[in-house]
């Protein structure tokens, strides 16, 4: 399927997408491979910036679920993602691509607080931006956080590597006969409560007319196929 060209997209990874075949953690091998195809996406003349989960390390709605205090789960699970941007700066500046980490929670000694207009000059600049610690504050997921960081950097799209090769109208893992749709709509997305991304992601994409291009970010090359519109993957966006 024919796409338009991109000039500027961020790439949602799950935390999951860091740990590789173990069942918890970072793995650096599986890091590395991700990183290849983040430098092959910008030698192809894209501007990039990442936004990776934590659910590797720690997932703050769980934390809330066996009793954690809400807010506190969430700023644990912030601080899991700043450790997999740190991770995938390593593996990426290990392939002499300048990235830089920003995090919506300071932590001056080991990355950049996030500064809007700093982080375009960085992309400007050819630089890779990894944004971590969410939205900087407990009660929204990371999908919200790369939603509204996409519409701050003007993205042209916001591609999320997932562990399924699109959206289907239920969960393919437990149902064999699940359909994949090629493009759906933001609303039916969010009247049929599909598990694209959370809602308040969905809407903030749709009101600024950012494209979800949902795919499995675990096979390898997939990234550099998608982009170039030959890959399997789902199309979010319009207002059917």
């Amino acid at each position: 399927m024919s796409r338009p060209a991109f000039k500027r997209i961020l790439l949602k990874l799950s935390g999951e997408a860091a740990m590789g075949d173990q069942a918890f953690g970072i793995d650096p091998g599986t890091v590395a491979r991700v990183a290849g195809e983040v430098k092959a996406a910008k030698d192809a003349g894209l501007e990039l910036c990442l936004v990776i989960g934590g659910g590797n390390i720690f997932r703050g709605m769980a934390g809330a679920a066996k009793g954690m205090d809400r807010a506190t789960a969430d700023y644990m699970g912030m601080l899991a993602t700043v450790m997999n941007a740190l991770a995938m700066q390593d593996a990426l500046e290990q392939l002499g691509v300048e990235t830089r980490v920003m995090s919506a929670i300071p932590m001056a000694a080991v990355c950049e607080p996030y500064i809007r207009r700093r982080a375009e000059r960085h992309l400007e600049k050819g630089r890779v931006v990894i944004f971590a610690a969410g939205t900087g504050s407990p009660y929204f997921t990371t999908d919200s956080g790369a939603a509204l960081r996409a519409a701050e950097m003007k993205c042209d799209a916001l591609f999320k590597g997932t562990s399924v090769d699109g959206v289907y109208d239920s969960d393919p893992k437990t149902n064999p006969s699940a359909k994949r749709y090629d493009s759906i709509g933001f609303n039916q997305v969010l009247a049929d409560n599909l598990k694209v991304m959370d809602a308040a992601a969905i809407a903030l994409c749709r009101d600024n007319r950012i494209p979800i291009v949902v795919f499995n970010i675990r096979e390898e090359g997939n990234l550099a196929q998608v982009l170039a519109g030959d890959g399997v993957s789902t199309v979010v966006g319009g207002k059917a």
